[in-house]
């Protein structure tokens, strides 16, 4: 569209307006650096610009903010922003989200976890760090978060905004199994990158790796989202993001045949059957974590899947209640 959504004109107003305030009351800018990836010839860097109470102030550390905390901040968007990546400098500018989602040349670094640098007028400058993977990698694992790794009941409206804006991320549940199952995978292919696709918003992303590391999940990228308007609608679209995704991991990584984890609660069995239609050659397999039957009603009414049933794909798939039993199923298969 040549002219962005009115929704998107008054919600850009809006962060204006209420970023000149928060700047008068000592609000300052602050780079959230996110983890990213890369391979032998380029780095994914992730990181939010915002404006933030200063630790000073607020008595605890920006970093270890829970619950509803993490939404107290107003994005920036139009910043630029330096990137350091192995000594070589790249200007960027964040988009109108405050999110700084950049792929950068850097040949020659080696495979393993880098640090970039990240520096804007006014904040502290900051760090994100990306994990280049190397060139004969040829497996990697793709998860999906809500009710895949993390028991959260979306569709029940009240309880999702209770662990969202309220519980520590300690106090979630984990979907048992899962972690165990990703370790397994992993062990057999060092190196391998995972890579956690989520509807959820960006303000969640700290407590969300606080939340996977605690339990023992790999490190990864998280590819979230930001909740609002955008530039052609009230609302961003959950599916697109994921085929989004989704096709942006296969320009990256060309050698690598992905293991596809979800749930069938909400979109995933079809958004990875599309997937693997379209892709059929990048796709080693498909996990489905079943939902009890009581989550199937809040996801949808009735006991029973989607409607939507998605055509054959073609690929494996393995369904199963927890990480334990996808684990036997894939065992021989993969």
């Amino acid at each position: 569209m040549s002219r962005p959504h009115l929704a998107a004109v008054v919600e850009d107003r809006w962060n204006r307006a209420l970023g000149g305030v928060l700047a008068r009351r000592g609000w300052r800018p602050t780079i959230v650096g996110y983890d990213g990836y890369g391979g032998p010839d380029f780095v994914r860097v992730l990181a939010r610009v915002v404006l933030d109470r200063p630790a000073e102030r607020t008595g605890r550390s920006n970093e270890l903010r829970r619950g509803w905390r993490n939404f107290l901040t107003a994005e920036l968007g139009g910043v630029a922003v330096t990137v350091t990546v192995a000594g070589e400098r790249f200007e960027a500018v964040t988009d109108r989200s405050g999110i700084l989602d950049v792929r950068l040349p850097a040949a020659g670094l080696a495979p393993g976890r880098h640090t970039v640098g990240l520096a804007t007028a006014g904040a502290v400058p900051g760090s994100a760090e990306v994990l280049v993977v190397g060139g004969d990698v040829d497996f990697g694992i793709v998860s999906d978060i809500d009710d895949t790794v993390i028991t959260t009941w979306l569709p029940r409206l009240l309880l999702a905004t209770y662990n969202t804006f309220v519980l520590a991320e300690e106090a979630r549940t984990p979907v048992a199994g899962m972690a165990e199952l990703y370790a397994g995978l992993l062990a057999e292919h060092p190196g391998a990158p995972t890579v956690y696709v989520s509807t959820g918003p960006w303000n969640a992303a700290r407590a969300l790796s606080r939340f996977l590391a605690h339990h023992g999940f790999p490190r990864g990228a998280l590819l979230l989202t930001d909740w609002g308007p955008t530039n052609t609608g009230w609302f961003r679209s959950g599916r697109e993001h994921k085929h989004a995704c989704l096709r942006g991991l296969v320009e990256d990584f060309p050698a690598i045949r992905w293991v596809l984890v979800g749930d069938d609660g909400q979109r995933d069995p079809v958004i990875y059957a599309d997937f693997a239609r379209a892709h059929p050659e990048r796709v080693r397999a498909i996990a489905l974590r079943e939902l009890p039957m009581g989550q199937q009603v809040l996801a949808h009414g009735t006991p029973t899947e989607l409607p939507e049933d998605p055509a054959p794909h073609g690929r494996p798939e393995v369904r199963g209640a927890d990480g334990h039993v996808l684990a036997q199923r894939l065992a021989g298969l993969l």
